[in-house]
């Protein structure tokens, strides 16, 4: 078996960190996989394609076609545009053929010439103007083809239920019944104490860091570890929890609701997207330290192996030991952020339950308050990443917001407005937010959310976001694929900084109803389902290509068939210029940071799924699917 570390880096504007590797990948592991070469394809001016070589040990790593649209289609009242890569300094003809053949529209393209991020010469193709729904529609430009897509509303549906049943797959303690997600992906309860697992009901700390052992079952698994980290379900479980009160707000509670869907709490009275998040929630309030006890009130940073596991490991096999980690302050604040806002949320739906989280959320602040610079040591990244982050006011700032939010009081009101990232204009930036880097999620909540702050003071926030979403449709209209980063944004789950800006221009568009706010969000979608410079979908099971060998341990079919791939609706991290694995630096030495991925089981640096980009996902697919008349 493999062994070889699981690595995480933050993709984040101001503290970044490298992360070490326990060991380097054998010659084994660069079997399979699709080897896709920065700029595979592209016209001639004369229109004459050209392309790397396919790997052959993958049939789906086919030549690609220089028009690159979203694979999985459009929204006949959305934007429809494609890209289409050619040194042409003229524009070209474009046609939309339908199933038949026969031309639905035409026109030309604009010139847009070279793309820095994906260092290719492109034009634009948009047939935005035809409205009519269909399959099987292709657009043909200068004599080539796209790869076939629909024009349809319910486009989004599928995923919206998808991209949210990614967390119950990665639940931790509980069996994935085969009645909900298949014979494939069914497997026993983990991490429970049954052999061979050492289980997560009574685990001991690190040495030196506590002497008592602690109940943390549950919770979902981070990403393609057993690790479960309480930044990274921190800011996962706000996203989602903020799907939810985003649709209620705008009249569309009903598409996340009860029975929508499929997890085993179904059919409770209660929304099903709150039923997921609080899985997590559970967990993440199991992670605080109890009273009496050193630390009182914060939170585990992180609970994971003692060493890494080697790929593959199906969960319930898993012997390491498991380990807590010192509680930190960052933890501690998401902690307080998460269940202030589960206490405003689920309010109505289970009062007790809000109680409750309310309780945990001021114990946690007052904590933290306490203990305002106890830190995650980088060097902790044995078994599982480190996610260290030694700058938290953006975290007290996030979790005063969620407590403002929910209970009103003076005392969480001063502490935003006293905050330096409550005028800051650092805490919406062209390289989006993450869970090092969480000011937006409070600018967020604060825009959106009926609070008792000046009105002159909610104005100033809500503009700050629509000039941020101003900021990246800018960054969108400058590119040759219309993403909203900038071409040095390609990081460390750079998908995932593609979805949270996306969901800035979301919020902007709930804010002023104008429309091309909404079309940047969708325009941001086109690029993660094959408008890119790779032509591929980043969502498993969505378009023609799509990425099927992310980086898990029980989802690993590359490496053996008796596995699945990933389910459909799981997101890869997507290009990382940092080539921060040995499968990426052996395939993608010199690519354009737009190009630099490889769909390889092994190149966790570009390809492995985590639970904060896949609620991003979910939040963006939620909105995309709403069936809503226009409001500019």
């Amino acid at each position: 078996m493999l062994t070889f570390p699981h690595v995480h880096r933050r993709p984040t504007r101001r503290r970044t960190r490298k992360r070490t590797t326990a060991a380097l990948l054998t010659a084994a592991l660069l079997s399979g996989g699709m080897a896709l070469a920065p700029g595979a394809t592209g016209l001639s001016s004369a229109g004459s394609p050209s392309a790397a070589p396919p790997s052959a040990a993958d049939p789906a790593a086919a030549a690609t076609t220089p028009v690159r649209v979203n694979q999985a289609g459009y929204l006949p009242d959305g934007p429809k545009r494609a890209t289409v890569v050619t040194a042409a300094t003229q524009p070209l003809t474009w046609q939309l053929r339908n199933a038949s053949g026969a031309v639905a529209a035409s026109g030309r393209t604009v010139v847009h010439g070279a793309d820095t991020a994906s260092g290719e010469a492109t034009h634009t193709a948009d047939f935005s103007a035809y409205r009519k729904a269909g399959s099987g529609f292709v657009l043909v430009v200068d004599g080539q083809n796209s790869t076939p897509f629909d024009i349809r509303a319910d486009l989004y549906d599928s995923l919206r239920s998808d991209a949210m049943a990614f967390f119950y797959h990665q639940r931790s303690g509980t069996p994935i019944e085969a009645s909900l997600v298949g014979p494939a992906y069914a497997r026993p309860a983990a991490h429970i104490g049954v052999a061979p697992n050492q289980g997560d009901t009574n685990v001991p700390c690190q040495a030196g860091v506590c002497d008592y052992t602690q109940d943390v079952r549950g919770g979902w698994y981070d990403a393609g570890d057993h690790g479960k980290y309480v930044v990274n379900g921190g800011i996962s479980v706000w996203t989602l929890v903020d799907s939810f009160a985003r649709a209620e707000r705008a009249g569309n509670a009903s598409a996340l609701g009860d029975s929508t869907l499929r997890i085993p709490e179904r059919g409770n009275g209660v929304p099903d997207v709150l039923d997921e998040a609080r899985w997590e929630l559970d967990f993440l309030m199991r992670m605080q330290v109890p009273e009496g006890k050193p630390y009182a009130g914060m939170a585990f940073h992180k609970i994971h192996d003692a060493a890494w596991t080697g790929i593959p490991t199906r969960p319930e096999l898993d012997a390491q030991p498991r380990e807590l980690h010192r509680p930190s302050t960052a933890a501690t604040l998401n902690l307080a952020a998460t269940a202030a806002q589960c206490a405003r949320v689920f309010k109505p739906y289970d009062s007790t339950y809000a109680k409750r989280c309310l309780s945990v959320a001021r114990t946690a602040w007052t904590a933290a308050k306490a203990n305002p610079a106890v830190y995650a040591p980088e060097s902790d990244s044995t078994g599982g990443g480190p996610y260290n982050d030694t700058q938290v006011t953006d975290d007290f700032y996030w979790a005063a917001t969620e407590l403002y939010a929910a209970t009103g009081e003076r005392a969480y009101r001063d502490a935003v407005t006293s905050s330096p990232w409550h005028t800051s204009s650092s805490a919406l930036t062209p390289t989006g937010f993450n869970w090092a880097d969480t000011a937006a999620l409070g600018r967020l909540t604060l825009a959106t959310v009926p609070n008792g702050l000046p009105a002159s003071d909610i104005r100033r926030v809500r503009a700050s976001v629509t000039a941020a979403a101003d900021g990246h449709l800018a960054m969108m209209a400058g590119q040759g694929y219309a993403v909203p980063i900038p071409a040095n944004g390609y990081v460390w789950g750079s998908n995932s900084q593609v979805t949270n800006n996306a969901i800035v221009m979301a919020t902007a568009y709930a804010l002023t109803g104008q429309q091309r706010y909404r079309a940047g969000v969708l325009e941001s979608m086109d690029y993660l389902l094959g408008r890119n410079a790779l032509d591929l979908s980043y969502v498993t099971g969505y378009g023609d290509t799509y990425a099927r060998n992310q980086h898990h341990r029980f989802w690993a079919n590359q490496y053996d068939a008796s596995l699945p791939n990933p389910p459909s609706g799981s997101l890869a991290g997507g290009p990382n210029s940092g080539l921060q694995d040995p499968v990426a630096q052996e395939h993608l030495a010199g690519c354009s940071p737009a190009a630099c991925y490889i769909d390889d089981i092994g190149s966790y640096s570009t390809n492995e799924v985590t639970v904060n980009w896949n609620a991003p996902l979910a939040w963006l697919a939620a909105f995309a699917a709403e069936r809503c008349p226009p409001r500019d």
